[in-house]
């Protein structure tokens, strides 16, 4: 490992993966931006899902300071996090053919709306069959994956599919399979995730490129501002109010 720390080493190893992200998905990362923004002016709904750990980025852009207040988190109980007991169980849900069908049916999502699917593996029942089901419903989605593991894992959808193959447009993180990026002699197994970082801030930019994008069409952004700076309850109030039937967690 030479002279440099395992922080280093992590810290260098997201920097690199942040770098190749701006790099190699700038166009991508442009479109997505766009389809958002032509989302929220044609009058369509966002929304965000995620499973386990991919939840986190998910949860990172609905109703939060300097992001867009139209994205709403969709949410499958069990998968959201890893607040369920056991924490197994959130794996297990996501093999589970007809659970995302049973979502989508329960949810506002319609046609002309946007969901943004996040699935590090993009290889589970769960994030394919919603991907197939809400573009059959007539929304776009935008599929947040790591291409990689498309070509050295095997599927566990009945179609031999993964995510990345039933989305609009496609989002690389870029992440390893494994989703390690440290290795040492005296460790007995790979460490140090780095999806979370990577995935949060490819959709961060994708929220910032959206927010400008509307902003150059003429059109305000439902932009949140912070409930802690003097001013922002206000602020947020007004927008809260303007987009409230777009708005769903707030029901």
């Amino acid at each position: 490992m030479g002279d440099s720390t395992p922080a280093d080493q992590y810290l260098d190893a997201a920097i690199g993966l942040l770098q190749r992200v701006r790099e190699e998905e700038a166009e991508a990362i442009a479109a997505a931006g766009a389809l958002l923004a032509d989302t929220v002016a044609s009058g369509g709904r966002l929304f965000a899902f995620g499973a386990g750990h991919s939840s986190l980025a998910a949860q990172d852009v609905v109703y939060r300071a300097g992001g867009l207040a139209l994205m709403n988190l969709l949410a499958v109980p069990g998968v959201v996090g890893v607040d369920v007991m056991p924490a197994t169980l959130g794996s297990a849900l996501e093999r589970v053919d007809g659970l995302a069908a049973a979502v989508l049916d329960c949810s506002p999502l319609r046609a002309g709306d946007t969901l943004v699917i996040i699935s590090l593996s993009g290889r589970n029942a769960l994030p394919v069959e919603m991907a197939i089901n809400a573009r059959a419903l007539g929304v776009r989605v935008i599929g947040v994956t790591s291409v990689a593991y498309a070509t050295e894992t095997t599927s566990r959808h009945h179609s031999g599919t993964y995510l990345k193959d039933h989305c609009d447009i496609v989002l690389d993180s870029k992440i390893a399979v494994g989703d390690a990026e440290l290795t040492h002699d005296s460790v007995p197994a790979p460490f140090a995730p780095a999806s979370t970082v990577v995935t949060a801030a490819l959709l961060q930019a994708v929220m910032a490129t959206a927010a400008v994008t509307l902003a150059n069409r003429g059109i305000e952004p439902p932009l949140l501002r912070s409930g802690n700076v003097d001013g922002g309850h206000d602020w947020n109030g007004r927008v809260l109010e303007q987009y409230g039937d777009r708005i769903f967690y707030r029901r």
